[in-house]
């Protein structure tokens, strides 16, 4: 008894995979049109090639102090703050792809990432994509000494806050 309704039951889920696969190809199915007027096909938002970033990634590339803060007037201190992190600099590389290595929000690894620009000439530091996309950063500020980012996700830019990023003088 407990072997034919065993069999049963992988009878029954085995017909109703297939059956979903055979819907599921039956939805992205696309037969010949015979009209002489085709549909056109809607282009997303944001989807456009991307834009150039007015930063290139080899000004950002090299040690930096790294803090953070949430309200802006804490930048000062925060910036000294970053200043003295220099004993342990974040480290942003350079990509082999023209881009730079750093880490994305809650990633252990660090990754290859894009610098983007967008029309209204924002730049912004994430993995190619729409622009700007959820897990890219905005470049706030920067002037070559420092760089200040902010997370476009909103649950990563309350958990981090505003990124300073202070460069490191070069090893002697």
């Amino acid at each position: 008894m407990i072997r034919s309704l065993n069999a049963r039951m992988v009878a029954r889920l085995a017909a109703v995979s297939a059956l979903a696969v055979s819907l599921g190809a039956c939805g992205s199915m696309s037969l010949p049109s015979f009209s002489s007027n085709p549909e056109p096909v809607p282009v997303e938002p944001g989807a456009g090639p991307e834009m150039p970033a007015s930063i290139r990634a080899d000004e950002i590339v090299g040690r930096w102090g790294l803090a953070s803060f949430q309200d802006p007037k804490d930048r000062p201190r925060t910036e000294k703050m970053a200043r003295d992190q220099c004993k342990q600099p974040y480290i942003i590389g350079a990509g082999q792809s023209g881009g730079v290595v750093m880490h994305l929000a809650d990633q252990a690894t660090p990754q290859e990432l894009r610098l983007k620009g967008s029309p209204s000439g924002k730049n912004y530091i994430g993995p190619a994509g729409p622009t700007p996309g959820e897990q890219d950063r905005e470049i706030v500020s920067f002037d070559g000494r420092v760089l200040i980012t902010r997370f476009i996700d909103k649950d990563a830019a309350t958990r981090y806050g505003n990124m300073v990023y202070v460069r490191c003088a070069p090893k002697a």
